[in-house]
C-alpha cells in the first residue's frame, strides 16, 4: 500500500484537514478525526496548548519520525508509521515532558488519546488506512492505494 499527498496550488494552511485512521489488519478504527500537521508550524506546535485530546481524535505529524511531549498536559499514545502507513513502532501512555527518540524507518507519527492503541488492538506490522474525513474545496487530498494499482 502506498500513500500520496496531492495539494492543489493556492492551498491555505488555515484550512482544517482531517482524516480517519482505520487498522485494516485488525478491522478496528484507531481514530475518526485526525488533524494533519504537515507544515513546519503545524509540526512544531502539534498538541501544545491543548487541555486534552478528545476520544476518537488525533494528530498525524508528517513528515516526522520522533516527537516530544514537552509542554503537554496529558499523556498520549504514539504510533510510528512507515511510508506505506504500516505500523513501525508503538509507545503507549507517553506522559508529558518526555522525548521520544527517532524511529529511523518511520515517515510519520500519529498521536492519539491514551488507550487508543490497546482499544484498537494495534500492533507493530499492522496496516493502517487513511481516508478523507473533512476536506475543503481546493484543499489537500490524501489517497491510499494498493501497491498493485
Amino acid at each position: 500500500m502506498s500513500a500520496a499527498l496531492d495539494c492543489q496550488e493556492g492551498w491555505s494552511v488555515s484550512r482544517r484537514r482531517e482524516v480517519s485512521v482505520f487498522n485494516s489488519t485488525k478491522k478496528t478504527q484507531l481514530a475518526a478525526r485526525v488533524r494533519i500537521a504537515d507544515s513546519l508550524l503545524g509540526r512544531l506546535v502539534g498538541l501544545l496548548g491543548k487541555q486534552s485530546l478528545d476520544q476518537d481524535s488525533g494528530l498525524l505529524i508528517f513528515p516526522s519520525n520522533s516527537i516530544h511531549t514537552l509542554g503537554m498536559r496529558f499523556p498520549i499514545d504514539v504510533v510510528f508509521l512507515d511510508q506505506d502507513w504500516r505500523v513501525e513502532d508503538l509507545c503507549e501512555s507517553v506522559p508529558p515532558f518526555r522525548l521520544i527518540w527517532p524511529r529511523w524507518k518511520a515517515r510519520s507519527v500519529l498521536e492519539v488519546p491514551i488507550y487508543s492503541i490497546r482499544n484498537s488492538r494495534t500492533e507493530v506490522g499492522d496496516q493502517l488506512v487513511l481516508s478523507k474525513h473533512s476536506l475543503h474545496e481546493g484543499g489537500c487530498v490524501w489517497q491510499t492505494a494498493t501497491s498493485d494499482s
